[in-house]
């Protein structure tokens, strides 16, 4: 009988074609069952649609199922992928204009600061309502979570039930590969060890056949303009820090309080990145909100293409299935899990993001010993700031997450304790539909 793969806000095109077509690709796979859930009845339709091309494309004899009644799709899962966006991009974009009318500039705001918070405090109730269902119809399934706030979120469910969980994100092999590109190396050549936090993980060492490589990687970011202007805000923080981060100069402009504060640092680092163009907040809602309304034409036309790419991509979750109930080959990635002293100058609750074995044993992090001390102290303060905002949703106590946007590295560079309180203030009363589980909003 074939493995059964659940996947959880099955309606987003990207991750569910990109996650079954390398799930399929494996030898162990090829009969397995896929049900696919979602809220959205069209969009979950077309999945239905897009998944049977990609079957029929391969020549596999797996199934595809689709329903709304997530606890009928999780019954008996082997493994469950969670790509869900709680309350839609309508509300979501609140989490960047609120902030923005006081002066803080948020380009993304799906990973923490202010916009992130709120984020969290709307999806956890839901994550947890998803956990309670594995737990009650496939409770020794390996979970697969890629909704961001991913440290919030992971850091929460973690502490909330004994199912086997991680997070999951794309940028560490992301950066991985696209450092392999500026110093012409070929990434099979590459071994590296990353750690810290999602979004705010560094590269510790990185390596070409053995030899230490950030002296090339340091010789292109001073010397070639091309290379520097393609991440100016990951660059800076590699020259000051002497570590290169994970996620994009976009994303990390919104985490630190050195680059968007005023509106020259927002021009001169935030404004001109070639890889990807981080801009105004505005181009990332706008781009957001123009998906939201372009996602059936999106679905249709890989339905009508000709040609269906079936070679395996770089996400993680496949392989990790593969592990620990395919055909068993161990499998290295950084997961998000409680720290529990494996970073040992981390809290002991943080949610750290940090190198894991998947074998047919389960998911076992492994050990990394002390981040450099600036590192540390930066992951460290974002760290404590997050489990903050999961201390607020665990105790029911909605000053935590004031006192976790009074913190924030940007917003404190940006606003006096006084605004960021009326700011949180306005940010839970707009999501007050979403909140009924805190008692009062009021701070």
């Amino acid at each position: 009988m074939g493995k059964k793969f659940t996947f959880i806000g099955a309606g987003s095109l990207g991750f569910t074609l990109a996650l079954t077509r390398d799930i399929l690709s494996y030898e162990a796979f090829r009969d397995c069952d896929i049900h696919l859930m979602d809220i959205h009845e069209g969009r979950l339709e077309y999945a239905k649609k897009a998944v049977i091309k990609l079957i029929d494309a391969g020549g596999y004899s797996a199934a595809v199922h689709a329903t709304t009644d997530r606890k009928k799709a999780l019954e008996g899962a082997d493994g469950v992928l969670i790509t869900i966006l709680q309350g839609g991009v309508d509300v979501w974009r609140y989490d960047i204009e609120i902030p923005k009318k006081y002066g803080v500039d948020i380009n993304v705001g799906d990973t923490r600061g202010p916009a992130g918070v709120m984020r969290f405090l709307r999806t956890a109730p839901v994550m947890l309502d998803i956990i309670r269902d594995i737990e009650a119809v496939c409770p020794k399934a390996t979970v697969l979570n890629y909704t961001n706030p991913m440290a919030m979120l992971c850091g929460y469910l973690q502490r909330m039930t004994n199912v086997s969980v991680t997070g999951l994100c794309h940028s560490v092999q992301g950066t991985a590969w696209m450092l392999s590109q500026w110093i012409g190396a070929d990434m099979s050549d590459v071994t590296y060890t990353c750690a810290g936090i999602n979004h705010t993980a560094f590269f510790l060492d990185y390596k070409v056949n053995g030899t230490d490589a950030y002296p090339q990687i340091a010789d292109k970011v001073k010397n070639d303009p091309n290379i520097y202007h393609a991440e100016p805000v990951r660059n800076e923080m590699f020259l000051h820090l002497g570590y290169y981060p994970t996620e994009s100069s976009g994303h990390n402009s919104e985490y630190l309080p050195w680059f968007r504060k005023r509106p020259d640092l927002i021009e001169k680092y935030c404004t001109h990145g070639t890889n990807w163009n981080p801009g105004l907040h505005a181009f990332i809602l706008n781009e957001y909100l123009e998906a939201e309304n372009t996602w059936e034409e999106r679905f249709k036309d890989f339905l009508t293409k000709k040609d269906v790419d079936l070679n395996r991509g770089g996400e993680y979750a496949a392989n990790i299935f593969n592990a620990i109930f395919g055909d068993g080959t161990p499998y290295v990635f950084n997961g998000n899990h409680l720290n529990r002293g494996i970073i040992s100058n981390m809290p002991p609750m943080a949610c750290v993001e940090t190198p894991v074995l998947a074998s047919h044993t389960g998911l076992q992090p492994i050990q990394i010993g002390a981040l450099p001390d600036n590192i540390a102290i930066l992951t460290g303060l974002i760290a404590q700031i997050e489990e903050l905002a999961v201390n607020a949703v665990i105790e029911n106590d909605v000053r935590k997450v004031f006192h976790a946007n009074l913190f924030d590295p940007l917003t404190s560079a940006v606003l006096s304790m006084a605004e960021i309180k009326e700011m949180t203030e306005e940010m839970l009363n707009k999501n007050k539909d979403y909140l009924g589980y805190f008692k009062s909003l009021k701070l």
